[in-house]
């Protein structure tokens, strides 16, 4: 190593570098006001900056447009939802209106329960009381109060009560204990009637027997008349 013109001068072998003459050309080279900057990354132009922000900007708009569309698309998402729900309590509505329940007049008409219960008690009581000397009043009041399927199967079985009540002294005196109406409409009763039977013959004490009747009532010419009795 050794000095030379104010340069210090590397000698390896046969090879010569000038390492002042170098930094000085690479000082001469660099364009003026270029400087490099301290953090070591390439200064960003404003053209640059420029070009970022606008993609920024483009980024941004639709974003700010997608927000109203989502909050229409929900609103018309529930207002479909909500008339379809109105729908659906609209028919759950009707049905609970049209149920058997709701058209059963004996739950709501104590006016009409209380007349089919005494016309129907009036009728068992007569039909079915009878005396040796008296079953004539009987069979004609049953054609009176008795109609359809409970007139023909009395008028079966009578024929055989009225001998029987003639040769025995029979005398049959019913009373209706409690006559419940199950169903009612307008023209039509189904009614569970509890009633007690007092038989008496001639000579001997009185018996008492307890009965359960299904009947069924129609309403004709303005009065409940008895469609069908079956023994329960």
């Amino acid at each position: 190593m050794k000095r030379q013109g104010g340069a210090t001068v590397v000698t390896t072998g046969t090879d010569v570098e000038d390492v002042g003459e170098l930094g000085a050309t690479a000082d001469e080279e660099r364009p003026d006001g270029m400087d490099e900057p301290a953090t070591g990354e390439p200064a960003r132009s404003e053209a640059g900056k420029s070009e970022a922000a606008g993609s920024e900007t483009a980024t941004d708009e639709p974003a700010s447009g997608a927000g109203p569309r989502r909050l229409r698309f929900v609103a018309g998402v529930l207002v479909v939802a909500l008339l379809a729900a109105g729908g659906g309590l609209f028919v759950m509505g009707r049905q609970l209106r049209d149920t058997p329940a709701t058209s059963n007049a004996a739950l709501t008409d104590s006016e009409a329960t209380t007349r089919v219960a005494g016309d129907v008690t009036n009728a068992l009581g007569k039909v079915f009381s009878y005396s040796p000397s008296a079953t004539a009043v009987t069979k004609e009041s049953a054609k009176q109060l008795l109609a359809g399927k409970a007139l023909q199967q009395y008028a079966a079985l009578f024929g055989q009560v009225e001998k029987q009540a003639a040769d025995q002294k029979l005398t049959l005196t019913t009373h209706v204990v409690r006559a419940g109406v199950t169903r009612l409409t307008h023209d039509s009763a189904h009614l569970l009637v509890f009633l007690d039977q007092v038989y008496e013959r001639e000579g001997k004490a009185s018996s008492t027997a307890a009965a359960q009747l299904s009947v069924t009532a129609q309403l004709r010419d303005g009065r409940w008349t008895i469609v069908e009795i079956t023994s329960r």
